[in-house]
């Protein structure tokens, strides 16, 4: 009887060995990231005072649109798709704000859930966008 082995990638060995790669700095950037737009947006929904209210909440208002931009230009080059992103939450952020003093209705709370929502919503649609995509994909002969 003959033993088959396979042999680990080289990424999977030098993770063994201890060195890690670049995506795992990636990926623990990112989930600060989330955590300090979340406690930012959180800080600003419940109206906390905290001296670190405000800059928490401008990093959520600034990262949360700029993420789901980003997430919808998958086309572009990285540097392209960045200064699109941020010009983009900018750009929702004036508009959120502009319609808000235009209607009469403007609050913190009301100007984070706005964003909050077209955030999301913009996101969503992301990801219905690429999981019809892929069920295409799959389908097709």
């Amino acid at each position: 009887m003959q033993t088959i082995r396979i042999k680990a990638p080289a990424s999977d060995t030098a993770r063994q060995a201890g060195q890690g790669t670049g995506n795992d700095l990636l990926s623990l950037l990112t989930g600060v990231a989330v955590a300090v737009g979340g406690v930012g947006a959180t800080l600003a929904l419940i109206d906390l005072d905290s001296p670190l209210r405000g800059p928490f909440t401008l990093f959520f208002l600034l990262a949360a649109p700029a993420a789901a931009i980003g997430a919808a230009l998958r086309g572009l080059t990285p540097w392209g798709r960045i200064v699109a992103s941020a010009s983009g939450a900018i750009a929702v952020n004036l508009l959120v704000a502009q319609a808000m003093l235009a209607l009469h209705m403007w609050s913190v709370r009301g100007g984070v859930a706005a964003v909050t929502v077209l955030s999301s919503l913009t996101l969503l649609l992301v990801l219905i966008r690429r999981s019809r995509r892929r069920t295409a994909r799959r389908r097709s002969p």
